[in-house]
């Protein structure tokens, strides 16, 4: 509601602005016949006023939300994945899983130790990203670094887990994970955010009961143990 009223406003700005509209013009002012200003300019005047007091704050925010990427949308109801693919295969958990490139060599199963790069998605946001593993990079060299943990030892999420199960070294997959096997039940559980923005867009959709906490996770293993 509050990206709603940001954008209401800052629509609402553009075409005054483009209009060339200035609260101490004069030709604007029309007076009634003793010389008062209106009742009807004096709401345009207070509207106008309040409008313009608020760009600073309006405008920020704007630029700084997170984009929405209109390909997630769909897949948030779990219907149809992105540009009209083939349909995800359903596990029996209710994860969902499409893969984008098999990879090749020993599979993922229960007791394996994976290395994983990867991307995390809020699709009741529409996409927004909430965790990347080129976000954890202490070097600052801009490779970031893979995801390490043991399939069954209680680290990852359930859901991933299972999703990644049948995998190779360098397969590429799209895991769908809904809330009774990800962060609805286990918040803890890794993938954790790396940054506060990333951590924020989780907890929004984590800590608020109402939203869908289904996540999307894009997934590339890079090694297999």
């Amino acid at each position: 509601m509050k990206l709603i009223s940001v954008c209401t406003a800052a629509a609402l700005l553009a075409p005054r602005a483009a209009e060339g509209l200035s609260l101490d013009a004069p030709s604007r002012h029309r007076r009634t016949s003793d010389g008062d200003v209106s009742s009807t300019d004096r709401r345009s005047i207070l509207q106008r006023a309040s409008l313009m007091a608020a760009a600073p704050f309006l405008l920020p925010a704007i630029a700084n939300a997170a984009p929405a990427d209109a390909q997630f949308a769909e897949v948030g109801q779990q219907e149809r994945p992105p540009n009209g693919e083939s349909p995800f295969s359903t596990l029996s958990n209710g994860v969902q899983i499409k893969d984008f490139r098999v990879g090749s060599g020993a599979s993922v199963k229960p007791g394996s130790k994976v290395e994983l790069t990867m991307k995390g998605r809020l699709l009741n946001l529409n996409g927004v990203i909430f965790y990347d593993t080129k976000s954890n990079d202490p070097n600052g060299f801009g490779e970031g670094t893979p995801l390490l943990f043991t399939l069954g030892d209680g680290t990852a999420l359930p859901g991933l887990e299972s999703g990644l199960e049948g995998m190779s070294k360098g397969g590429i997959r799209r895991i769908i994970v809904p809330a009774e096997v990800g962060y609805g039940k286990y918040p803890g559980l890794e993938p954790q955010p790396f940054t506060e923005m990333e951590k924020r867009a989780l907890d929004s959709v984590v800590k608020n009961p109402r939203r869908d906490q289904t996540v999307l996770f894009d997934v590339k293993v890079e090694r297999v143990r």
